[in-house]
């Protein structure tokens, strides 16, 4: 009939997707998954959803148990024995999902990475200073996993050029033959191994009553010093760190993450959390049991003199399986490193910003991050470095540059022009204030120590 509206063309998905750039392309076909998942019954098709949904959280906490931050705590146990820092790592738990929730909402609401934001919302000179902050903490940091890495495989007999130049091909294969997807899942079984140090506790045969006391008791073995001072510092450093904040949130848009994901978000951090707290407490106890008041003072910050005199006492076994888990947190941590300072870059210059990009389209992308592996790995390999005196101070840097990571992370999370409804709550600016005015404190108290040194 003449006039007739022509019948509309169907819906072609595919077309759609085609016209896609790359990287946005296998976004929303990872998101169309997770969609289908969420419109099937039944007990195997939400096990399939809750494996799609984890893994931003789990990685950011598992990689935060990196090879500095596992040296970190075997130090803190020689040095202090079975105390204070076991029940403080309990603490940690929601003093870290806390802080990483928030970014988990930033994602999910603004679509937007962390270093994106502070541009946009603050301006170059505030977005410059976040990024710098950034570049140096991540820079820093690679050093100490490079350090587990090399330390890790000499247990095996492997040389540190030899270990270093491993490093660096595990992580190239990982981020750059695999797309997102296929990348959190790889990144998921590499951290997976992390794990292995809960069980190597049981060869220290500890008191668990010892341990359990220390919840009621809060004992400071020696009292408080500047070298405890010092050591706290490194712990906050290594369990709360600015990378974390960039990396779990670009993690977060580089998902797909929405606001109805927020939910299973919050549970893949506090899952990770959980994970964190547990690693860090077997280290502190099997090195605390067997190795405090082993050494002078000199001794217990070297993690050699640590696991020789773990061998000493349990035999090999146990420092075997306490260096491959060392080199499996260098590796989880130098990938998630890695990537934290390419997306900060990329959002930041507004270079293409996502891990789905094949090499060539996103080489400015990939850039930023290996330069700064390849410098980190370098740095290990200058002969006579103090190793050990490094990978701590490393960690007491990460937590004086915290605070004002925090403060832009606040910010954002209370700016209703962009969060909407999801500003933070009332109780959550009290607790990310608190903690900032903790880590803010306890860096002043460790200055004036170092001026003052007898004042303690």
């Amino acid at each position: 009939m003449a006039g007739a509206a022509k019948p509309a063309a169907p819906f072609d998905l595919k077309r759609k997707l085609d016209e896609l750039p790359v990287e946005l392309r296998l976004r929303a076909i990872d998101r169309l998954k997770v969609l289908r998942l969420k419109h099937r019954k039944g007990a195997w098709p939400r096990f399939l959803l809750l494996l799609a949904l984890i893994g931003p959280g789990i990685l950011v906490m598992v990689a935060d148990n990196d090879a500095g931050g596992v040296i970190t705590y075997a130090q803190s146990g020689s040095i202090f024995g079975i105390g204070f820092f076991i029940p403080l790592m309990v603490l940690m738990i929601p003093v870290a999902y806390l802080v990483q929730s928030m970014t988990v909402r930033l994602a999910a609401v603004t679509r937007r990475g962390h270093a994106e934001m502070i541009w946009r919302r603050y301006g170059s000179f505030w977005g410059a200073f976040s990024l710098i902050d950034l570049l140096v903490a991540n820079s820093l940091t690679l050093v100490t996993e490079f350090i587990g890495i090399t330390f890790g495989m000499s247990i095996f007999g492997v040389k540190p050029a030899i270990a270093v130049l491993v490093g660096i091909a595990f992580v190239s294969v990982i981020m750059l033959t695999l797309r997102y997807h296929k990348w959190e899942r790889a990144s998921l079984i590499v951290a997976f191994f992390n794990m292995i140090f809960i069980p190597l506790v049981f060869f220290a045969h500890p008191d668990w009553s010892l341990v359990a006391s220390t919840f009621l008791t809060w004992h400071i073995n020696n009292g408080i010093t500047p070298i405890f001072i010092y050591v706290l510092l490194a712990n906050l450093g290594t369990t709360i760190a600015p990378w974390m904040l960039f990396f779990q949130q670009s993690s977060e848009v580089d998902k797909g993450t929405v606001p109805e994901d927020i939910g299973a978000g919050k549970r893949d951090t506090f899952i990770g959390a959980c994970i964190m707290s547990v690693v860090a407490i077997s280290i502190m106890v099997l090195a605390g049991t067997l190795v405090f008041g082993a050494g002078a003072n000199a001794d217990i910050y070297n993690i050699g003199y640590i696991l020789s005199t773990i061998s000493s006492k349990v035999g090999m076994l146990p420092v075997k399986l306490f260096a491959l888990g060392l080199i499996d947190a260098g590796l989880i941590s130098a990938i998630a490193l890695t990537a934290s300072t390419s997306w900060a870059v990329g959002e930041a210059f507004e270079w293409p910003k996502s891990i789905n990009l094949p090499l060539l389209q996103g080489r400015k992308f990939y850039a930023p991050g290996f330069i700064s592996m390849l410098i980190a790995a370098g740095i290990v390999l200058i002969p006579n470095l103090p190793l050990g005196f490094l990978n701590i101070t490393v960690q007491v840097v990460a937590s004086i540059f915290m605070p004002a990571a925090l403060l832009f992370l606040l910010l954002l999370a209370n700016d209703k022009d962009v969060m909407g409804k999801y500003v933070n709550k009332a109780w959550e600016n009290v607790a990310v204030i608190a903690i900032m005015l903790v880590l803010v404190t306890m860096s002043g108290i460790y200055g004036l120590s170092v001026v003052f040194p007898n004042m303690f």
